[in-house]
């Protein structure tokens, strides 16, 4: 397998400045110099509770419960939250199942990528400042009113961005982004085949397709071909059409210059054979193993050993399986960059995220549900706060 680096293109503009202000906090003053009485903030502070969802034992989404606790307090170079939106993806369905790689175990709290507003700093924590809107890839721990993250983490972003919004880009958006330009490459006026077409990669794939200046093909049921139209694709429908000759005959025989799988096993074999000699097959997810309850990790490891064939004459194609938390950990410069230059585009009005619904924390359960019967068009996002 290979996964070829950065080339300098024009996809996203990395200058983007941050402008908010912030009110330093209040306090009453004291009545008694030698014991000070708390400040009115510091009695509501110590007062306060925090919900978040827990997962006490892998199964299905009637595991996810509710549990209101004290404020969790930040350690040395960390940064308390406040969550004003966090992602709900496919990624917690596994988390959640105990079917994804390298996964916490229970009891865990899912929730991989949160927007909010830093609320207190623990000792020696250089961060934004209480009061500044933040993003950050969590992993887990995004299901919850409050979360304690490393301060080196979070990213500032414009306060006036709409939080739902913004927490599309911090995982959707930055997964298709960088599958497109740090791993594929793709060059304006490509081809490119997106499977799950509808979903929160999905249409973060067709909008940053559109904008710069990409032929898509979509696959997606026919309910959602509509979305995917709307978004300037040409859909593809997987359940009624063989999505690879459709594809060859959409490209006149030629295949398309770059695909990205997220379902695996032997649906990235079909997918290989839609692109051309000599193009990139990306793959980013293993839905198919996870669904049936195979092996995920298995399923991991054939991927790459398919790739690494794929790689070598007569097809030699370019190859890569994308993880984005390995790629977080190698390259957590590209993680800054590439969220502030979507912020920025977002803020200008490019990118208009696609969310199907705003889940409050008592509605997870349904929320889950609605993920695993693929009834989603866009994004959940959950909304603690």
């Amino acid at each position: 397998m290979s996964a070829r680096g950065s080339r300098s293109r024009s996809w996203v503009n990395p200058s983007f400045h941050v402008t908010m202000t912030h009110k330093n906090a209040r306090t009453e003053p004291s009545v008694d110099r030698v014991c000070p009485s708390p400040s009115q903030s510091e009695i509501r502070l110590q007062s306060m509770k925090n919900r978040r969802v827990i997962v006490e034992h892998y199964g299905g989404p009637e595991v996810l419960h509710l549990v209101e606790e004290d404020l969790p307090s930040p350690g040395p170079r960390q940064a308390r939250v406040k969550v004003l939106a966090a992602d709900i993806s496919f990624s917690d369905v596994n988390v959640r199942r105990g079917r994804y790689p390298g996964g916490p175990r229970p009891p865990l709290t899912p929730g991989y990528a949160i927007v909010g507003v830093v609320d207190l700093l623990g000792s020696g924590a250089a961060g934004p400042a209480p009061g500044q809107a933040v993003a950050a890839l969590t992993f887990y721990g995004g299901y919850s009113q409050y979360i304690v993250v490393n301060a080196e983490a979070l990213v500032p972003i414009d306060k006036q961005v709409d939080p739902a919004e913004t927490v599309c880009l911090v995982l959707g958006y930055m997964a298709a982004i960088q599958m497109l330009r740090r791993v594929a490459q793709v060059a304006s006026g490509a081809r490119i085949l997106v499977h799950g077409a509808a979903g929160g990669v999905g249409t973060a794939f067709l909008e940053l397709g559109r904008i710069h200046g990409l032929q898509v093909f979509g696959t997606a049921s026919k309910s959602k071909h509509g979305l995917v139209m709307r978004l300037g694709a040409t859909p593809i429908d997987y359940k009624t059409q063989d999505f690879v000759r459709r594809t060859l005959q959409l490209t006149k025989g030629t295949g398309v210059d770059a695909a990205f799988d997220p379902i695996g096993a032997s649906h990235l074999q079909q997918t290989e054979r839609a692109v051309r000699r000599g193009g990139t097959v990306v793959g980013y997810g293993f839905y198919e193993a996870s669904n049936r309850g195979a092996n995920v990790a298995l399923d991991v490891v054939s991927q790459y050993l398919r790739m690494a064939l794929w790689s070598l004459p007569p097809l030699r194609k370019h190859t890569a399986f994308y993880d984005i938390r390995a790629t977080h950990k190698r390259h957590p410069g590209w993680f800054r960059e590439d969220l502030t230059s979507l912020v920025d585009l977002l803020a200008a009005g490019r990118l208009q995220p696609v969310i199907a619904a705003r889940i409050a924390l008592d509605d997870v359960v349904k929320a889950h549900q609605m993920l695993e019967r693929a009834e989603v068009q866009g994004k959940l996002i959950l909304i603690p706060n």
